[in-house]
């Protein structure tokens, strides 16, 4: 399925439109619809169990959904036009450790088309906290925190028009995490959008536009995280989600 070009619309970046997955005979992801827009940067929280990996996997094309469509770019999820737009962070990222990380990033970008530049990807390291010397180093001498900053360069080196980050800030200290934030917000100013899932609700507030609250395999809040807050009535971002989920009705 492909939506129509029309020039007075912008397609969004992802759109989800009544999808429903299931394990076996259970559904776990129940009529989930949501638009996230070019150059929008766009929140999933949910507690663990609650269907976001389930979701992602779906939006990848890595699990089938039972009912509904996944739009990339105005695309079939399947098709090579949406594959070529979307770039995917996983929360537990092991590039090959084999491999060099200058190497890991060209071989990344070519696969959207993109010509690998060493100047741009020592300078985007820095600014990551990660010593551009160990670009040339080989994975297997990577910390946890050096590969998941080597798996976002990556990510955001593609250029890619949807990336889809899963836990980005998992294993980066205040000051890397930080970073990422600033790196972030500077992939939105240039049009593109980002989907992403954290526990980190305090970066969630920080960089989202908006944010989805699935519970239990419903959405039980879609919107800005300032309107969570208000709804909940409370000024923390993680006091306002856990009084959304255990009582969804709060944020109807």
């Amino acid at each position: 399925m492909t939506i129509p070009s029309d020039s007075s619309h912008s397609v969004p970046a992802l759109r989800l439109s009544g999808v429903t997955m299931a394990y076996g005979a259970r559904d776990v992801v129940h009529s989930i619809t949501l638009d996230v827009a070019q150059g929008e940067t766009f929140g999933l929280i949910g507690l663990n169990g609650a269907g976001k990996t389930t979701l992602i996997k779906g939006i990848l094309g890595l699990r089938d959904h039972r009912t509904g469509d996944i739009l990339i770019n105005g695309h079939d999820r399947l098709v090579g036009e949406a594959k070529k737009s979307l770039a995917y962070l996983p929360e537990k990222f092991e590039p090959p450790w084999f491999l060099r990380g200058a190497e890991f990033i060209k071989f990344s970008m070519r696969l959207y088309g993109k010509v690998f530049n060493l100047d741009e990807a020592r300078a985007l390291a820095d600014h990551l906290g990660l010593n551009p010397d160990v670009l040339g180093h080989r994975v297997q001498t990577y910390s946890k925190g050096m590969r998941q900053k080597l798996g976002l360069m990556a990510t955001l080196m593609t250029g890619a028009e949807l990336s889809i980050l899963d836990e980005p800030m998992s294993g980066l200290d205040p000051r890397a995490r930080a970073a990422v934030k600033d790196a972030l917000l500077q992939t939105k100013a240039q049009g593109r959008a980002i989907f992403l899932s954290s526990h980190i609700l305090a970066d969630m507030d920080e960089i989202c536009d908006r944010v989805a609250v699935l519970h239990d395999g419903v959405l039980v809040y879609i919107g800005p995280p300032a309107g969570l807050r208000d709804r909940a009535g409370v000024d923390n971002l993680e006091r306002a989600f856990l009084k959304v989920i255990d009582t969804p009705s709060a944020a109807a």
